[in-house]
């Protein structure tokens, strides 16, 4: 079963964005902030430990779905700075790239964050994050013996995903 875009996962995956866009690391968080999940493929510098880590890229995301809501020319109404929005409110990003890499976002409907930190050409990422969320729901949500709200711990998934990310270089 599909939850974007269509009834059922498609056996082929969404086709690579751009040669070379390696893979960094990956976060899935869920909507209180918990990091469900964390992996990294290609990440040269560590400089934090995995729990301050951790919590800086959600400050981010918060900070910056706060400002991009703030900042929405459309919107007449403007909530404060740093109130909270529910998925799908006001105005929202996708991604930011920086000269060494590039970050790609995602949030469902249910709260679930999916963060890819990429190679800085890496063309646009949504299909993919999707197809990674689609893949989420399929191997860890619908597991029986898993607990929401718990670190992923799926091999299935773990071997998919990787398989997956892989290839999007």
């Amino acid at each position: 079963m599909q939850f974007f875009g269509g009834s059922e996962i498609s056996p082929l995956p969404p086709a690579p964005t751009a040669s070379g866009n390696n893979a960094h690391m990956m976060y899935i968080f869920n909507r209180n902030g918990v990091c469900l999940l964390y992996r990294e493929w290609n990440r040269p510098l560590r400089t934090l430990n995995s729990q301050q880590d951790h919590k800086l890229m959600f400050g981010l995301l918060f900070s910056l779905k706060s400002l991009t809501a703030k900042m929405d020319p459309t919107s007449v109404e403007k909530g404060n700075l740093g109130v909270p929005q529910l998925p799908g409110e006001g105005c929202s990003f996708h991604s930011f790239r920086t000269n060494t890499y590039k970050l790609s976002f995602m949030e469902t409907p249910s709260g679930i964050k999916i963060i890819l930190v990429t190679n800085p050409r890496a063309g646009d990422l949504r299909e993919p994050l999707k197809y990674i969320y689609n893949l989420y729901v399929e191997y860890v949500v619908k597991n029986p013996l898993y607990t929401p709200g718990t670190p992923v711990k799926c091999e299935l998934f773990d071997t998919t995903l990787d398989q997956y990310v892989r290839g999007l270089g």
